[in-house]
């Protein structure tokens, strides 16, 4: 995606949002994506089919149970397998999008389209248009429906002036959006973040706001444990995406930090910040960016990152002998590819 806003092409993201996905799995069709598709035979296929098969549920209403009725479609959810599951599921819409030219990522019941549109290459609107009624097509045949109220469509442009090209996205136009949500990540159409940083700090300080009233009710240990869970968290999540951004950005995220810590200690406003942080042993928001990225291009180096975000980053080799060449992973060569590593993170 980056590539292509480099190159001052504009980019069409889709996100695909399915009613109810896990609840209309047809067990039988999945038993024969795990046969043909995944090579899943035998007692193995058996102890899917048995996994599957036979399930009952009933609704309590208070101290009332109804009565027992037998599960024919879906798949367990909470479960492990799940997710998995249907993903398997799904896997035919790969050669949909494959077909029209598209690239996309699977997770779960998370569809996301994207190329970028440029006639020369083949990439056009009526390519989203036509890879989206085939879709509409083969989801009906498997016992899926496409949400249309919640599924997103979004331009990124490389610059302002683009803005206006593809005003006329046709049969697409409902679905457009100038922000979406991507697995929990609002995008604008500038990818300047602005409305996700803005959506983070509001909830961090909403639930700041929430344990003020019940602070007096718990441990020290367990407060902090409260903050992680509904607020540092949420600084953290899909922070390596923070890299790059303006200091003045990465300065609100810090405010929030700041207060979350100076709430668990009871620092005063006028006192500074960076002892308690160090106290604490919380990175500030800008090193814990840099830090997620540096475990990333380690696992690359360790071989434990996963395929479709190892191929964007390249083993620097060296024109010439340096002492460390011998070295399998030094930490020059880490370092060395951060910047590479920061930018296309964002893809």
């Amino acid at each position: 995606m980056y590539p292509s806003l480099d190159q001052g092409t504009s980019v069409l993201l889709l996100l695909l949002d399915l009613t109810a996905a896990f609840d209309t799995v047809d067990h039988a069709i999945l038993l024969d994506r795990l046969e043909r598709w995944v090579g899943i035979k035998g007692s193995a296929l058996d102890w899917f089919r048995s996994y599957l098969h036979n399930r009952t549920f009933c609704v309590k209403l208070g101290d009332v149970f109804s009565s027992w009725e037998g599960l024919r479609w879906g798949v367990p959810q909470g479960s492990i397998l799940g997710p998995l599951l249907f993903a398997i599921y799904l896997l035919p819409l790969g050669s949909i999008f494959r077909k029209h030219g598209l690239s996309f990522h699977l997770y779960a019941d998370d569809c996301q389209i994207y190329s970028p549109l440029c006639q020369e290459k083949g990439h056009s609107i009526q390519s989203f248009v036509s890879c989206v009624n085939e879709v509409k097509s083969w989801l009906m045949s498997n016992y899926l429906h496409l949400n249309e109220g919640k599924t997103e469509l979004i331009v990124f442009h490389p610059n302002s002036r683009n803005v206006d090209r593809y005003a006329d996205l046709g049969p697409l136009s409902p679905y457009s959006k100038p922000v979406v949500t991507s697995l929990g990540v609002k995008l604008d159409v500038g990818l300047k973040f602005d409305a996700h940083i803005n959506s983070v700090i509001r909830s961090s300080f909403f639930h700041l706001r929430r344990l003020a009233k019940i602070k007096h009710m718990l441990s020290r240990a367990h407060l902090e444990r409260v903050l992680h869970a509904f607020v540092i968290s949420r600084l953290d999540y899909c922070n390596s995406l923070y890299a790059g951004l303006c200091q003045s950005t990465l300065r609100r995220l810090q405010v929030v930090q700041n207060s979350a810590a100076r709430f668990l200690t009871g620092t005063r406003k006028r006192d500074h910040i960076s002892p308690v942080l160090a106290s604490l042993h919380w990175l500030p928001v800008c090193y814990r960016a840099q830090f997620k990225i540096l475990v990333f291009v380690y696992n690359f180096f360790q071989g434990g990152a996963p395929p479709y975000l190892a191929t964007l980053l390249n083993r620097h080799s060296p024109s010439r002998a340096l002492r460390s060449s011998d070295q399998a992973c030094s930490v020059s060569l880490v370092l060395g590819v951060v910047p590479v590593g920061t930018g296309l993170s964002q893809s």
